[in-house]
């Protein structure tokens, strides 16, 4: 009878083992796919369109089964580059973890050179166009809100139909060399102002040289607006 029981829970055992079978490639593929459809699907919704490709899955591959759902999410980011790896996961009483590669189109609108700019111009709106681009093409992110780049500075030629990016422009100077100045000295809430003359040009938040006019002293102060600098006390 004791035979009889353990070669029957052994039995059973061996047939859960059977029902609870390892990870197969196919499995980690259809997870992965369900992941990028889904996030195709929530870019759609805020005016991107998205197309992917999962990359090649050696069908060879067998993991330990996964007793819980896979989690899958992006170990690159999918904005800044068109082949961001995925990670699949399972955090399972064997747990394991791989990377899927995978091909990612995100297009969708973005700002512009309506015509060409020279270096040093300042942007204006008549300036500016949006065009749908491929987003991720550049690691250095696209803009899309006008506001936010009205009134900054070309640093170098932009050929027409080219997307605007962060590192293509710049604050315009607050002061420019031999500009004079107010200078404030501030402690807290009290605060003394004196006129300088400023020794190099100068963005706001960027620091500079500044010549106090009344003591002929030169000392490193903030820009925090055009004109106006301010010195700790």
């Amino acid at each position: 009878m004791r035979t009889t029981l353990l070669v029957s829970l052994l039995f059973m055992s061996a047939l859960a083992n059977s029902v609870l079978a390892e990870t197969t490639a196919n499995e980690i593929r259809k997870a992965t796919t369900s992941f990028l459809a889904a996030f195709a699907r929530e870019q759609a919704s805020a005016g991107y369109q998205v197309t992917f490709e999962t990359g090649r899955i050696d069908s060879r591959l067998s993991l330990a089964p996964c007793s819980a759902p896979l989690a899958v999410e992006f170990s690159g980011d999918p904005w800044k580059s068109e082949h961001p790896s995925v990670q699949v996961a399972c955090s399972g009483e064997r747990p394991w973890r791989m990377f899927v590669t995978t091909t990612v189109s995100v297009s969708g609108p973005a700002l512009v050179a309506a015509r060409p700019f020279g270096r040093g111009e300042r942007i204006t709106q008549g300036m500016l166009e949006t065009r749908t681009v491929l987003v991720n093409a550049s690691r250095r992110g696209i803009i899309t809100d006008s506001a936010l780049v009205e009134g900054m500075v070309v640093r170098r030629p932009i050929n027409a139909g080219s997307t605007l990016t962060a590192d293509l422009l710049e604050a315009p100077d607050a002061v420019s060399r031999g500009d004079h100045v107010i200078i404030s000295a501030r402690s807290g809430s009290f605060s003394v102002r004196s006129r300088g003359k400023a020794l190099a040009n100068a963005s706001v938040g960027e620091q500079v040289l500044v010549e106090n006019l009344a003591s002929s002293r030169t000392v490193k102060a903030n820009v925090i607006a055009p004109g106006h600098v301010e010195v700790p006390m």
